[in-house]
């Protein structure tokens, strides 16, 4: 092979591997180089203040990590990031992270080990829910300061000493679950930083979620257009069918919507519940619909469903006796709509709520059972 056709085939390779991760050669951000100083930043805090560099110039060794609210990885390591920030508080040590995704180039599906997108807003919930004990900022909108240091993905960490130069850079620790922890890297440099003495490793790779960079809004674009072509159908069923949906030895976790097209509230929320189902669907996890329109009516019901882009498994009850629906889905339902159920495999329902659901309270259920890690 010539050279002029290696370099050709190389370049190829670069602009595709670039654009796998969203970025084109250009715009990718290179990581900051050991030595390097901290860049400045004024960011927005969950705490409702903006912080800068200059905020943290009374403490001797700054740990700035690179997370986010929707990543298992990340997610797995909030407590590890918790105790660093406590073991080291009294030592100098500050331990404050940014989040750098665009909640906009989020796409639903990426949200699956998630009750919360990377907004504002949702970092001040889920810094709540944890009890951060340290300063969560957002750099979501510009992504200015996150292109400075250049994280690769979530979470990442950076280092740095007095004079805020740049010491470590790479993973908290060789794994994500606790359990199997070898190297405590992060640690290790601070450790080594305290006592005056040569970091063991400066430099080491990291594992998680990619960074949403703005550029990948092209993406969630182009996925809403794909969940909108997807085939839309309505079937109807008895009594014993949906008695038989309910006992669920499908070996998933079904989430049930009893609705209607003449019922209000339960229109107000369908386009919540489509949303939860394209988040979670990939995993062990599905929704069906279940209307209590006149069977009559079919062609009304579908229109609906149709126009709702609602692509999971939708019936609509063959009798006009209510009654006998809302038996046949629950028991002790007291009755009306919505009704909206969580079933786990094997028929034991964990949530259940009469009328308009609460979308976050419903998606910590979802995925307080299937798990918010790898």
């Amino acid at each position: 092979m010539s050279k002029c056709k290696q370099s050709i085939l190389a370049a190829l390779a670069v602009v595709l591997l670039t654009a796998g991760l969203g970025l084109s050669a250009t715009k990718r951000p290179k990581t900051l180089e050991i030595g390097a100083r901290a860049p400045d930043f004024n960011l927005p805090s969950v705490d409702g203040r903006n912080y800068k560099l200059a905020s943290f110039a009374k403490v001797d060794i700054l740990v700035v990590i690179f997370t986010c609210n929707h990543c298992p990885t990340a997610q797995a390591y909030e407590e590890r990031m918790k105790k660093l920030a406590a073991d080291y508080k009294s030592k100098g040590v500050a331990v404050i992270a940014i989040s750098p995704n665009d909640p906009r180039a989020v796409r639903l599906d990426e949200l699956g080990y998630s009750d919360l997108n990377d907004s504002l807003a949702e970092m001040k919930i889920r810094a709540k829910d944890k009890k951060f004990n340290f300063t969560y900022l957002y750099d979501g909108d510009k992504q200015k300061v996150s292109r400075a240091y250049g994280p690769v993905a979530t979470p990442h960490v950076f280092i740095f000493d007095k004079e805020r130069k740049l010491r470590y850079v790479g993973r908290i620790d060789d794994s994500e679950r606790p359990k199997r922890v070898k190297s405590r890297d992060a640690r290790n440099a601070i450790e080594a930083l305290l006592a005056g003495k040569e970091i063991p490793v400066k430099k080491t790779r990291t594992f998680g979620c990619s960074i949403k960079w703005s550029n990948k809004r092209d993406s969630v674009k182009k996925a809403f257009e794909n969940w909108a072509k997807e085939a839309v159908s309505v079937e109807m069923i008895d009594a014993d069918g949906i008695r038989k949906l309910v006992k669920n030895e499908s070996g998933k976790l079904r989430l049930f919507n009893v609705w209607a097209t003449w019922c209000g509230p339960c229109v107000i929320e369908f386009d919540e519940l489509v949303s939860i189902n394209r988040m979670y669907r990939g995993r062990d996890f599905e929704m069906i619909t279940i209307s209590g329109d006149s069977p009559e009516r079919k062609d009304r019901v579908l229109s609906f469903l149709k126009k709702k882009q609602a692509s999971c498994k939708n019936y609509l009850f063959d009798s006009e006796d209510k009654y006998k629906l809302m038996d046949a889905v629950d028991r002790i339902s007291p009755g009306g709509i919505p009704y909206t159920i969580l079933i786990k495999p094997g028929g034991q329902i964990i949530y259940r709520r009469l009328g308009l659901i609460n979308p976050l309270e419903l998606k910590k259920v979802i995925v307080g059972y299937l798990g918010r890690t790898y």
